[in-house]
């Protein structure tokens, strides 16, 4: 099934859930006067299905979209593909709305024109009311997913210090990252506090690296790799290269973690055993 193909499958199966009054309205990718651009589409009945879109430039993701609505007593429809089918686990696990107030409709995907899509390490939804067209393969497990990690760690001391002010010293701390992000879901975000000498206001390098440090923990064990912080960031900064670095480290220490695989995950920075293996534990 070529994109044509797929995304008239979207289309009619938006517009049969709405006819059928199974979700208040769909959520997905509209057309935009520039080729290579999409937006988001809140269609509410078949005729504005129609107007879905599914091609290269459908890099957005559309979890946190959920977010708007999630009091709501009737059902949101919205496609997902594997980011955002952990997104969606995540935020139930969060507690941020309950599975039966979404319909998903699954949509496996290997990789659109973004950035992040080099280091995916999950092709097809984990979770759906419908999956729309057939799985496709998965990547290898030796993907790059964390080659900007390792790439961070062969620098030396020095060199690696320099690299992260160099990032640091460009932030403009616009808070981008943090409301794109599907799992940044605090009521209030730390950095809105005013609490005095508890993260400072100031442009500095400082002040910035403990924005960064501080949010990429907060995440860290959460993230689901969908990129958007990243993707929104208007200085271009590295941001889902940082998180991928702890998320490297869990990794290693646990074995194989992707946040969001299911809807029970638990969160491992805030976890403890008896019988982990470390001696000062």
């Amino acid at each position: 099934m070529n994109k044509n193909e797929q995304q008239q499958k979207m289309r009619e199966t938006a517009a049969r859930l709405l006819d059928a009054g199974e979700a208040a309205y769909v959520i997905g990718f509209g057309e935009t006067r520039f080729p290579e651009k999409t937006s988001i589409l809140f269609a509410h009945n078949a005729e504005e299905a129609d107007r879905f879109v599914w091609n290269d430039a459908c890099v957005q993701s559309l979890a946190k979209y959920l977010l708007e609505d999630r009091f709501a007593d009737y059902r949101v429809g919205i496609f997902a593909r594997g980011c955002e089918s952990r997104a969606i686990n995540r935020m139930i696990k969060d507690n941020q709305f309950k599975r039966d107030h979404v319909h998903i409709l699954g949509i496996p995907c290997e990789g659109v024109n973004a950035k992040r899509c080099a280091s995916c390490a999950v092709h097809n939804p984990v979770v759906y009311d419908e999956l729309l067209w057939d799985a496709v393969p998965e990547p290898n497990p030796e993907t790059a997913r964390f080659a900007r990690a390792e790439a961070v760690e062969a620098m030396g001391p020095e060199e690696r210090y320099a690299y992260w002010s160099d990032v640091y010293s460009r932030c403009i701390r616009c808070y981008a990252c943090r409301q794109a992000c599907p799992v940044c879901s605090c009521r209030e975000c730390y950095v809105d506090m005013d609490r005095q000498g508890f993260q400072g206001k100031r442009h500095s390098v400082s002040d910035n690296q403990t924005f960064g440090v501080t949010r990429a923990f907060h995440v860290a064990d959460r993230c689901i790799e969908c990129g958007e912080c990243e993707r929104v960031c208007p200085m271009g900064l590295p941001i889902l290269g940082q998180t991928q670095k702890i998320i490297k480290d869990i990794t290693q220490l646990s074995g194989d973690y992707q946040a969001g695989m299911n809807a029970e995950d638990g969160n491992f920075l805030g976890a403890f055993d008896l019988d982990d293996k470390d001696d000062f534990m």
